[in-house]
């Protein structure tokens, strides 16, 4: 439940993102975005058990951190303005079949037929889904957006298999508070380059309460993706960002009036497919 209501966060903070990109820089949004979710895990930090990290344990999970806010957002955040953030949420349910490679070649998942059928199906969904503006050649920036949200989907799953051993030794919420600070810190150079401290600020009221859903649904979501990944495999976890197109579907739809076309009607049921497949118990691919 945890990892479906990420997936559910995931789809409606790219809507958003998309609807006020065009009013502020890739990294300043991402940077207001954890400012605001690092702000939303003071009052749990403070009630929270506290817990001491090896120095270089909390050296690893602040370089993730970077990875995984920093550097992965900033990439989604410049695809949003070259492809629809439907489309850019379906890119991004590549994101299970990267980790299931991942994970399986270090060693830290077994593969089952299940799983690699499951993602399989989801990633043509992916493909049919985007193969109408991409190889119609209605659009040369989708390209561009494609690459960077691929990227971005990259980054999260190395991050995905990596966290792993640092969520075993600690608890959930300081290694999300860490991890989440450091991309923070990183960030701010990026957005000081974009003028957002120095530069009249061009957001909307509209966008204003944009970004503060953006950050608000990051804090609280990130965490319960933490803790799913605390609790069950990074394959399981990751599979349920599937559910993000068809939150963006409908979303885009109805706020930003995305088209709804049939490659995306089509994509979304085999990624519905693929979700499926790939949580049912199965045999090891051995």
């Amino acid at each position: 439940m945890a990892a479906a209501a990420t997936g559910v966060q995931v789809g409606a903070a790219l809507v958003a993102s998309r609807f006020v990109i065009h009013e502020i820089g890739p990294a300043s949004l991402a940077f207001l975005r954890y400012c605001i979710a690092v702000l939303c895990l003071v009052p749990l930090l403070l009630i929270a058990e506290r817990a001491r990290i090896a120095p270089r344990d909390l050296i690893a999970v602040m370089t993730l951190g970077i990875v995984q806010f920093g550097i992965l957002i900033a990439l989604l955040n410049l695809g949003l303005q070259f492809i629809s953030s439907t489309r850019a949420a379906l890119l991004f349910a590549t994101f299970p079949l990267m980790t299931m490679i991942i994970a399986a070649l270090l060693g830290r998942e077994r593969l089952t037929s299940a799983k690699a059928a499951g993602v399989v199906l989801t990633i043509v969904g992916v493909g049919i889904a985007l193969g109408e503006p991409l190889f119609a050649g209605t659009a040369a920036g989708e390209w561009i957006g494609a690459l960077l949200v691929l990227a971005a989907a990259f980054s999260g799953a190395v991050c995905s298999v990596l966290y792993r051993p640092y969520l075993a030794r600690y608890p959930t919420l300081p290694v999300g508070a860490w991890a989440m600070l450091a991309s923070v810190a990183f960030l701010s150079v990026p957005a000081g380059m974009e003028g957002l401290y120095t530069q009249p600020s061009d957001l909307t009221m509209q966008g204003i309460l944009a970004v503060i859903f953006i950050g608000l649904s990051s804090g609280i979501g990130y965490v319960l993706w933490l803790w799913a990944l605390k609790n069950t495999t990074p394959t399981r976890v990751t599979v349920f960002l599937s559910l993000s197109p068809i939150t963006a579907a409908v979303l885009g739809a109805l706020i930003l009036s995305e088209p709804f076309t049939p490659g995306i009607l089509v994509g979304l049921i085999g990624v519905a497919g693929g979700l499926w497949l790939a949580t049912r118990p199965s045999h090891s691919l051995e």
